[in-house]
């Protein structure tokens, strides 16, 4: 198979999830063999961090690439959409140092790509392959990751929060599947105990219910939401019974399976590449994912 990039340049305009600052990014054609570079063109036009797993430096609710002391924060719906659609070679610009959240998925940056197609390149894909099986395990906390060497690559997740309302979902993508439809609308999400922690430690400051699933566990008095939802500057909703704030309907039954795909899928392209494997992965977060990334590139 050829390597692909974009057939001409998308930009979108949003807030950062976590900084809440606002940002232009522009996705652009590369030439073949370049991969996926981030600029930072509010620093200067040679301000590049690369997407890659070694450039790592923050897994806190969102993955962080810091290449020469530059920053890029919230990197891995961008990715997951640039490798679900297949795109080898692309140029991201931002003019802030956090990726628009948009609608919490990768939606928006597919429909814009799928209207056009990718161009293909005059070189052939260089698939990240494996020698052998690479396992990373917490028994303490039941997380395992494994990729499998294999002819066509595939995922597997398997997500449990001891959630009533979430219960345990599992999730699975192939090529075989349509990426934009199946795994790209699918939004982040958070459970409602989490929020004043995240905020208290300066996170999702650009959060709203408009950009994330919201999920009630345990009944919480009106007043509480009501402050809670005044410090972050947004409307109070009307339903805050137990389950999805203001009786969100999701798109799928497992939405936040699916989410935790779309995310393990953006954070493993950190390995370099399109990786074929089979990859089974259980209670995973963005620490693990770019550990396993990282395991991957030590393989070789």
């Amino acid at each position: 198979m050829h390597q692909q990039t974009l057939k001409k340049n998308y930009s979108f305009e949003g807030k950062g999830l976590h900084t809440g600052k606002p940002v232009r990014m522009t996705l652009a054609p590369a030439p073949a063999g370049s991969g996926i570079r981030f600029v930072r063109t509010d620093i200067g036009p040679d301000a590049f961090v690369d997407a890659l797993a070694v450039n790592v430096s923050n897994t806190a609710r969102s993955t962080t690439l810091t290449q020469n002391g530059i920053n890029v924060i919230t990197v891995e719906h961008i990715l997951s959409a640039l490798t679900g659609l297949g795109v080898d070679n692309a140029l991201i610009s931002l003019d802030n140092e956090e990726v628009p959240i948009l609608d919490g998925s990768a939606r928006l940056y597919c429909e814009a790509i799928l209207a056009d197609g990718l161009c293909e390149q005059d070189a052939e894909r260089q698939y990240i392959t494996l020698d052998k099986e690479i396992v990373y395990e917490d028994a303490v906390k039941g997380i395992k990751v494994t990729v499998t060497p294999a002819d066509e690559p595939s995922y597997d997740i398997c997500v449990d929060f001891n959630s009533k309302v979430v219960g345990v979902q599992n999730a699975h993508w192939d090529p075989s599947m349509d990426y934009a439809r199946e795994i790209a609308c699918c939004r982040t999400f958070v459970f409602f105990h989490e929020i004043e922690y995240l905020f208290k430690n300066n996170l999702i400051k650009g959060g709203d219910i408009d950009n994330a699933i919201v999920i009630i566990e345990h009944p919480v008095p009106r007043e509480r939401v009501e402050a809670l939802c005044n410090g972050l500057s947004i409307p109070v909703p009307a339903n805050t019974s137990v389950g999805y704030l203001d009786g969100l309907k999701l798109h799928y039954d497992n939405e936040c399976a699916r989410h935790k795909m779309l995310d393990l899928m953006g954070d493993l392209r950190l390995c370099g590449g399109f990786l074929k494997a089979r990859v089974s992965a259980v209670k995973t977060g963005h620490f693990v994912n770019s550990q396993v990334a990282r395991m991957i590139i030590e393989s070789k």
